[in-house]
């Protein structure tokens, strides 16, 4: 059965799309383009193109408005049962499917200014996954990201762990290879003794090896996901639209075993140590808590503020595949199927599209825009800065030594999360056996059945 907040919310949607008038509490007007974002960094970047965009286009503006990640999500839910959606807004992968479903967004392939948006004009991949299961294109790419581990160079030069070290590492699920090595000898217990050290006490930690952002839910982006796929895991039976998901494979539970067997071990950050909104990785760094941490490419400018601190980074460790891995996620600008201005919403995602306003966007070094252009510009800025950024950029350069994957896409992604979140918190935070996924995994597969 499906959860009854999404049928509930399905039959909202249905109501307000066959009987009610569009709202005009966007500020949509003739001339106005109402935009929607969540991330307050990139926000001057796309005020500086929509101001390029009024000069192309004399008469049309662009309203932006942006607000926090929770709280972009739940008024973009209202606004589509209200009918006051936006003309555009930033989509995410996992949220597309089911709002392609309920009909509340616009095949792009069907506008005059986006039916030219063609796969290979961005970073591989990318556009592709956009793509509905009707063929029909909802989001045009607008950036992109890969995970990398983060560290405190401070920590490990006093620990006598040195750039080619942490860029040479690797791990199995057995033993944890020399990843499970290095972490336990950067995490230092409140007497002083490293964790591979005799006498370490791991229920007195001081300084953790590595940092954590919880139990990953369905997709382990800055979790486990590098490693499950380096050890040849995925997550369902296709690249996209699969009807079938794998977590009931003997693979990735041993992977969970061990990659959440760090924190019994001591390594890692505790999951009752890390809240999602006061203490995530990156806060464990700053405070001095932990040492490294896996993080997206979009939290690059946030490390680098740590006061008092020299943050590097280093490529995901190489796994049993003989590969290194790292998911690829990649935003998206969509229109609403209800926007009041139909006609000026497509002339601006055109843009946002475009070379020129990606690279605008690159110029800013907040994020990697889908253009390759966009991506050059990106990576000069955050050398002028002083940030080295290989480490997100290789995986997407060296496809022979590095695996590249997205989120999975497939209905009913809210169900899956439903039923993933507490499944992992409960394997992290009360050790549950990992065996415990094969009913849940089968829960799944009858949703995505039916």
């Amino acid at each position: 059965m499906r959860f009854r907040t999404l049928v509930a919310l399905t039959g909202a949607m249905a109501l307000s799309l066959a009987g009610c008038a569009n709202g005009d509490s966007t500020g949509s007007s003739s001339n106005t383009v109402t935009y929607w974002l969540w991330d307050a960094n990139q926000l001057p970047a796309y005020e500086a193109c929509a101001k390029d965009f009024k000069k192309q286009n004399p008469g049309l503006n662009v309203k932006i408005t942006q607000m926090g990640w929770d709280d972009y999500w739940t008024k973009l839910t209202a606004s589509f049962i209200a009918g006051t959606e936006p003309d555009v807004f930033t989509d995410h992968i996992v949220k597309f499917g089911q709002f392609a479903d309920l009909k509340v967004l616009e095949p792009l392939d069907e506008l005059p200014s986006t039916k030219g948006i063609k796969d290979a004009d961005y970073q591989p991949g990318l556009a592709a996954n956009w793509i509905g299961q009707d063929g029909h294109r909802y989001g045009s790419p607008k950036d992109w990201d890969t995970v990398a581990l983060f560290y405190n160079k401070k920590m490990t030069e006093q620990a006598g762990v040195d750039a080619k070290t942490l860029n040479g590492l690797d791990w199995n699920p057995k033993d944890g290879g020399t990843f499970e090595k290095t972490i336990a000898h950067l995490t230092i217990d409140k007497n002083g003794k490293r964790g591979d050290e005799r006498g370490f006490d791991k229920n007195n930690v001081k300084v953790y090896g590595l940092a954590t952002n919880g139990g990953g839910d369905g997709d382990g982006q800055t979790q486990w996901s590098n490693f499950a796929a380096s050890a040849g895991w995925t997550y369902t039976n296709q690249k996209r639209w699969g009807d079938h998901y794998n977590y009931d494979s003997k693979t990735f539970q041993s992977v969970m075993k061990w990659y959440f067997g760090l924190a019994k071990k001591g390594y890692m950050v505790p999951f009752t140590d890390w809240n999602s909104q006061s203490n995530q990785a990156n806060t464990q760094v700053a405070a001095g808590k932990a040492a490294t941490a896996f993080d997206g490419a979009w939290m690059i400018s946030s490390y680098d503020a740590f006061k008092g601190m020299d943050i590097g980074t280093a490529l995901t460790p190489t796994g049993p595949t003989g590969k290194r891995a790292t998911m690829m996620n990649g935003l998206a600008d969509s229109i609403t199927k209800n926007a009041p201005n139909k006609e000026g919403a497509e002339k601006w995602v055109a843009y946002l599209a475009s070379d020129e306003c990606q690279t605008t966007v690159g110029k800013f070094g907040i994020v990697f825009p889908a253009t390759p252009g966009g991506t050059d510009a990106a990576v000069a800025a955050y050398k002028k800065k002083g940030i080295d950024v290989t480490a997100f950029t290789r995986p997407v350069d060296e496809k022979k030594t590095f695996t590249t994957f997205s989120y999975p896409i497939t209905d009913y992604a809210a169900d899956v999360l439903a039923l993933m979140k507490p499944a992992m918190q409960d394997i992290f935070g009360n050790d549950a056996p990992v065996s415990g996924l094969d009913e849940t995994n089968s829960q799944i597969n009858s949703l995505l059945s039916q």
